[in-house]
């Protein structure tokens, strides 16, 4: 492998891999779909909506990235053509996730026949008239409903509303396997879940932190954000286990400067700590942050609960004791302490890092007590921003995708409608699949995701979904989790329309609350249809006797105005349709110190250093640059030397403990599974190793964060070995 520290993100590179894709697409087509008023479907940094295509709220212009540009060639691709159903299911499970995703755009209804060795198209009536039936014979309580992040506001609204109509409250989104950490702890911090920066905010910062995260891969135009706060004097501080070259150094391409002087720098500081130990460095920057007398009194005692007995804590640990545990020097904690209270406007930016762990929460909670120590929550040019991932993951939870509904909004909906919904706590994913497993899930209706490949322990995963008897997909697309677990039951698949297709205008919350407006309109395949049409196609099926008209409810118009009149915040979603006035939900936590708590105020909470054994290997999956979620567009990663699927990365120091070298075959085993890959050195701290996912779910078990039910694909007890 090529020596990473040479490696640069951006740059022309980029810039030709976006040339040549756009030039795959053809060039019409992509200024088309790059250009129209509709959100970008990659990251939920988000730009696009009735400020134009590639203009995000600021009006910058152009707020394009590799990411979109990615997502667009995947919508633009004819329909898949029908001869490839010829193949057996066995021959489509032997493609690649790349492969897979190359097939082109899913065009017709496709049917698999209880038992049967393939799909056969069918059409629309033919396929909502079984789906319906399958579902109407299945009881309630052995189904669940599941959405990824992609879907609007208006079709996940409906969807759940779908679901409880039918009598289950197991509705649940992939937020569970990413951020569902983040809520939790942020709820029991600051009473809110979501992020307390806007997008402009952003441009006022003089510190911020990048914690768990690889912006360069995954949020690219967020590292806009980090140079511009390098440019202007200020210092990004990133903290994570991996020395990502994308966070060294980043080859700009909206800036020629940047460019030209082959990248700007973006950390001005970089901690390193082991995998699995972030809450052993965060108390012992507050820590420092305490003896150095930078912590913000006033604020403290006007604005905030708990602080003596986080002090308490805090002095009764010794540094011995956290550096032992996060492999860091004292000097290096109090540098950054130092350096954190100087600053007077700190942004704490968070990934997947902090939340995929059984200590996830208590991780973010350790963010929240650390930036709660110097007053940087409910100010302008400061606060908390978790980097989420689907451009709507986040609209999804707001607008009620989710087990649990608040009482009150639970109560508005009911009353609204004029139904009772199931009193029964819904489950989340994880439960979901593990009833499943157990013979305890008869149908499951899947909309947009990857479930199967998102789920750890691979093994687990394909048991679970082949014992549900019935599965419906609604996908632009193929992907592996359509053809690998599908046991001896049914499956369907319903082609739906991308973003920029919908029949009616759709909405779309970013990660800064922001609500956006998408055009859709345009046609590209004339037997696609959009989610809230099949969802209400199948309600009328399904539910004929129903208070609720389900195909006139489809209509996205009413849709918002329930959504408006049921879900606290979202008020303005009312008009916007006419006004075509985006805007920031109301009652999040943005700049003034006025929580959601109970008691409005902020709340320390003291968060114990999790036991790990210093002399064992902890696994962390990882993306690549070419990949967004679980779909794989590029097979080598260009920001940690063209690194294959199968890279299983370790620093020098394992390298030499188990007596590897570079390129040598391994075998990687976990209490769950076992992989074979190829020894790759980068720059990790000892004991920690990097894989791919979700190749390397195979070595993730499912245990889960008690409490927001994420899985752990972050710290994961590996062994191994020359293969």
């Amino acid at each position: 492998m090529a020596d990473t520290s040479q490696i640069v993100g951006g740059g022309p590179k980029k810039v030709l891999y976006t040339l040549s894709t756009i030039g795959r697409m053809g060039v019409g087509k992509a200024a088309k779909a790059l250009t129209a008023k509709n959100t970008c479907k990659a990251c939920a940094y988000g730009m696009g909506g009735q400020h134009g295509g590639m203009t995000n709220e600021l009006d910058e212009f152009p707020s394009v990235c590799n990411k979109s540009v990615q997502a667009q060639s995947t919508d633009i691709q004819p329909p898949i053509p029908r001869q490839i159903f010829e193949h057996s299911i066995a021959d489509l499970a032997e493609l690649s996730g790349r492969e897979m995703e190359r097939l082109g755009r899913l065009g017709t209804p496709l049917f698999r026949r209880a038992g049967s060795s393939r799909f056969e198209p069918i059409e629309w009536d033919a396929a909502l008239d079984h789906a319906a039936h399958r579902l109407a014979e299945t009881n309630p309580q052995r189904s669940f409903f599941y959405s990824s992040g992609r879907s609007s506001n208006e079709a996940g609204f409906l969807f759940q509303l779908l679901a409880r109509a039918f009598g289950t409250n197991n509705v649940n989104n992939c937020s569970y396997y990413c951020h569902q950490a983040t809520s939790e702890g942020l709820a029991t911090t600051i009473g809110k879940g979501t992020a307390t920066v806007e997008l402009e905010d952003l441009t006022g910062a003089d510190l911020i932190f990048v914690i768990g995260a690889n912006p360069s891969s995954n949020h690219p135009r967020f590292i806009h954000m980090l140079k511009n706060c390098r440019e202007r004097g200020g210092q990004v501080i990133v903290i994570n286990p991996a020395k990502e070259p994308g966070l060294v150094k980043f080859a700009v391409p909206k800036s020629p400067l940047s460019m030209l002087k082959g990248g700007s720098e973006i950390a001005s500081d970089y901690l390193q700590p082991r995998i699995g130990s972030d809450i052993a460095l965060f108390k012992g920057l507050a820590k420092a942050v305490l003896e150095q007398g930078t912590e913000d009194r006033a604020f403290i005692a006007e604005h905030s609960l708990g602080f003596e007995a986080l002090r308490a804590d805090l002095d009764a640990i010794g540094w011995d004791e956290i550096t032992a545990a996060c492999g860091l020097s004292r000097d290096e904690i109090e540098r950054v302490a130092a350096a954190y209270g100087r600053a007077e406007h700190a942004v704490f930016a968070w990934g997947m890092g902090m939340t995929h762990h059984v200590h996830g929460s208590e991780n973010v909670e350790a963010i929240a007590n650390l930036a709660l120590l110097r007053g940087m929550i409910g100010k302008r040019f400061a606060g908390l921003l978790p980097l989420r991932g689907h451009s709507n993951v986040q609209g999804i939870g707001t607008i009620g995708v989710k087990p649990v509904l608040a009482r009150d909004v639970l109560a508005k909906m009911e009353a609204a409608f004029g139904v009772s919904f199931p009193e029964e706590k819904g489950l989340d994913t994880m439960a979901c699949l593990k009833r499943a497993e157990a013979g305890e899930i008869d149908a499951a209706v899947i909309m947009g995701g990857n479930l199967w490949a998102a789920t750890p322990d691979t093994g687990f995963a394909t048991r679970a979904m082949a014992e549900i008897g019935f599965k419906l997909f609604l996908t632009t697309t193929l992907n592996q989790g359509h053809v690998h677990g599908l046991g001896d039951g049914e499956a369907m698949i319903l082609p739906v329309t991308a973003r920029d297709e919908e029949w009616e205008p759709t909405t779309q919350e970013s990660m800064f609350n922001f609500v956006r407006l998408s055009d859709g309109g345009i046609t590209r395949i004339e037997t696609v249809r959009p989610e809230s049409w099949i969802l209400g196609q199948l309600g009328k099926r399904m539910l004929p006797e129903s208070p609720i008209n389900f195909e006139a409810f489809s209509g996205h118009a009413r849709i918002r105005d329930a959504i408006a009149a049921i879900v606290p915040g979202m008020e303005d979603l009312a008009d916007l349709d006419v006004a075509k006035r985006e805007f920031h939900i109301k009652n999040r936590v943005l700049h003034a110190p006025s929580f959601g708590t109970a008691d409005g105020k902020a709340h320390f909470v003291v968060t114990p250093i999790p036991a790990l054994a210093p002399d064992h290997l902890l696994l962390a999956t990882v993306r690549s640059e070419g990949q967004f979620n679980s779909i794989i567009y590029e097979e080598t990663d260009s920001y940690r030397g063209q690194a294959g699927r199968r890279s299983i990365f370790l620093g020098a120091a394992d390298m030499e403990r188990f007596g590897l070298r570079e390129g040598q075959g391994v075998v990687v085993s976990s209490e769950a599974g076992r992989m074979e890959g190829v020894a790759t050195l980068f720059d990790l701290p000892r004991g920690s190793v990097l894989a791919y996912y979700p190749e390397a779910n195979v070595l993730v078990g499912t245990a889960v964060d008690p409490r927001s039910k994420t899985p752990a694909f972050k710290s994961v007890p590996v062994t191994i070995s020359a293969a």
